[in-house]
């Protein structure tokens, strides 16, 4: 059994596991697979683009986001708060804080507050992906157990940039890392942080590449 995970651009991501499909933060890319399931990290436009979960939204399908992104999203839309999870199938979802910590609009405004989004842990069967949504470097990513492969911000600015996140796949020791909401950053300035320090396999993903979950 193999996941199959396609960088669509920026944080958008489709997954196909257990005969399903999976999008994460819907924004950039092609998307003319409908989806089973829907994940939302938080409601800034892109991430939750109403245009896009329309064009992929079946009458079965779930949506789990944030409480503001349902008034841009028709329909029912659950949510999880940080350490709740559900089950939708064979596949488990649980939410993660994701947040600023460092980079803010205004002093003490920061552009992502604590509470406001989230990051979500996949599992599927014995593997777990891990979408750290937009995030700094934070304490709880010390705590999110095992991740075969985290997808991590390293575009600077409103996230993590390149040797932040080459320091939150160390702290988090993911069997893959990959870098996303890249921007125009190098992202072998990712690979070359982690290089040297550990045996984290760095992929980097054009967008519409896939890469295979095994």
């Amino acid at each position: 059994m193999s996941i199959s995970l396609e960088w669509l651009g920026h944080s958008s991501f489709m997954l196909k596991a257990e005969g399903k499909t999976i999008y994460v933060d819907p924004y950039e890319g092609e998307y003319s697979e409908k989806a089973d399931l829907i994940l939302v990290t938080h409601s800034h436009f892109d991430h939750c683009d109403p245009s896009k979960i329309k064009k992929i939204r079946q009458p079965n399908t779930v949506i789990i986001a944030p409480e503001d992104c349902a008034s841009k999203v028709s329909g029912e839309v659950k949510t999880l708060k940080p350490n709740q999870e559900m089950a939708v199938g064979k596949i488990r979802v649980k939410a993660t804080e994701a947040y600023n910590n460092k980079r803010f609009r205004t002093p003490g405004n920061p552009f992502h507050p604590k509470g406001f989004g989230v990051g979500y842990l996949i599992t599927v069967r014995d593997k777990t992906i891990y979408h750290a949504g937009d995030s700094d470097l934070i304490p709880e990513m010390k705590q999110l157990g095992h991740v075969d492969v985290a997808l991590l911000p390293s575009g600077g600015t409103y996230t993590m940039d390149n040797p932040e996140s080459a320091e939150a796949a160390l702290t988090i020791n993911p069997k893959t890392a990959i870098p996303m909401h890249r921007w125009d950053t190098d992202p072998e300035e990712f690979r070359k942080k982690l290089g040297s320090n550990s045996n984290i396999q760095v992929v980097i993903l054009s967008k519409g590449e896939e890469f295979q979950v095994v």
